[in-house]
């Protein structure tokens, strides 16, 4: 009997997966309890239709993360700081700066959470963060923290 999973069920697979099973166990257990449905024409239509849809927004999202690569790849971005006679920062600047610089210079929204530095900012100079966009995406960006 062949069925498509409801919910995630451990010894079969995971949620809207399609699966052959024996009758007795697809009839007894997981069809009374909801954790599957039968697959006829009409559930295997909604399976092909939510499978379309889903790889359509994930092309969609890696659309969307390579025109962000494009726009900020190489940009600079100037993030002003105060600092001690030394030229050391009271602080540090963080990733949560570099991201409303990165919105309020290039108008591209990213998460704090994307960015990633090599080391604390903690002086005037120039520093390069990486972006990390979408799952093999990423994007260069160089900071320059002056006065």
């Amino acid at each position: 009997m062949k069925v498509i999973l409801t919910q995630d069920v451990k010894s079969i697979g995971k949620a809207g997966e399609l699966h052959e099973v024996s009758d007795g166990y697809g009839r007894n257990f997981l069809l009374p309890r909801g954790l599957a449905t039968e697959a006829n024409a009409q559930a295997m239509n909604e399976l092909k239709n939510r499978e379309a849809s889903n790889a359509f927004k994930k092309q969609k999202a890696l659309d969307d993360a390579l025109a962000a690569k494009e726009k900020l790849n190489g940009k600079k971005v100037h993030i002003s700081a105060k600092a001690g006679s030394a030229g050391r920062l009271f602080g540090s600047v963080t990733s949560a700066e570099i991201a409303s610089a990165i919105e309020a210079q290039t108008g591209c929204v990213i998460d704090k959470r994307k960015i990633v530095l090599n080391g604390d900012i903690k002086n005037y100079g120039v520093y390069t963060a990486e972006i990390k966009i979408h799952p093999g995406v990423a994007a260069q960006v160089t900071v320059e923290v002056g006065e």
